[in-house]
């Protein structure tokens, strides 16, 4: 069993930034990738960005491409999501998952982009 609790998430004013972070407990010896999620009020769930956990290769949503930034602390379990030039339209709950042989998720913390 995996459990995945995030942090970071707030109000910040439009162009700023955020760091979120996900930490994990547990044996996560059948995951395979890393990724963060967001859902906007009213819209679909997105895949953000994603990071294999062999050889920490990126993928990323192109509506955060050059803005945002996936990045993992192995010995911590930790993964991150540096947000920078946040817009309005960043604004949902972002999660985290761990997945793998199963998908583990996070509670989910809300980001809030607004003047």
């Amino acid at each position: 069993q995996v459990k995945l609790v995030e942090s970071g998430g707030g109000l910040v004013q439009p162009g700023g930034s955020l760091r979120l972070s996900c930490a994990a407990s547990g044996s996560i010896f059948t995951i395979d990738r890393m990724c963060w999620y967001r859902q906007a009020l009213g819209k679909q769930r997105e895949l953000v960005a994603r990071i294999s956990t062999n050889g920490g290769g990126t993928d990323y949503a192109d509506s955060v491409k050059g803005r945002f930034t996936i990045s993992r602390d192995n010995a911590k379990n930790t993964i991150y999501l540096q947000m920078n030039s946040l817009a309005p339209e960043d604004t949902a709950v972002y999660y985290c998952v761990f997945a793998g042989v199963r998908d583990y998720w996070g509670q989910g913390t809300q980001v809030t982009v607004s003047s």
